[in-house]
């Protein structure tokens, strides 16, 4: 899963063999170098520390994205949520998107392999 992520945040170039062509058909999180978003888009995937239990230090890896999508694109961020959900290990907060003209956000949480409330 990570190899595809990176491969979806344009940090390798070739797809990763596993994703299917017609399913993952670019990198939809990589960041626009002339994107319209104030302070521009960005995106990161980090090993962060999770604290510590008996003595040892425990990590997990940090997603953030911060792109600009076009209304017909909104379709691809299923296919980020299809590719995490399984293997996040913490139920609860997952992130948020937000349409051009609305005022508030929507927000998506992650439970039992899946996520939701997500409209589109």
């Amino acid at each position: 899963m990570l190899e595809a992520l990176r491969w979806h945040l344009d940090m390798i170039p070739e797809r990763p063999s596993r994703l299917k062509t017609n399913e993952h058909t670019y990198p939809v999180l990589a960041p626009d170098p002339d994107g319209r978003l104030p302070g521009g888009d960005f995106a990161s995937l980090r090993r962060q520390s999770r604290g510590f239990v008996a003595g040892r230090e425990l990590y997990s890896w940090g997603l953030f994205s911060r792109n600009y999508w076009k209304d017909d694109e909104m379709g691809e961020l299923v296919t980020i949520l299809d590719l995490l959900a399984p293997y996040v290990e913490e139920p609860g907060y997952g992130g948020y998107f937000r349409e051009e003209y609305d005022a508030e956000p929507t927000v998506f949480t992650f439970q039992n392999g899946t996520y939701g409330p997500l409209k589109l």
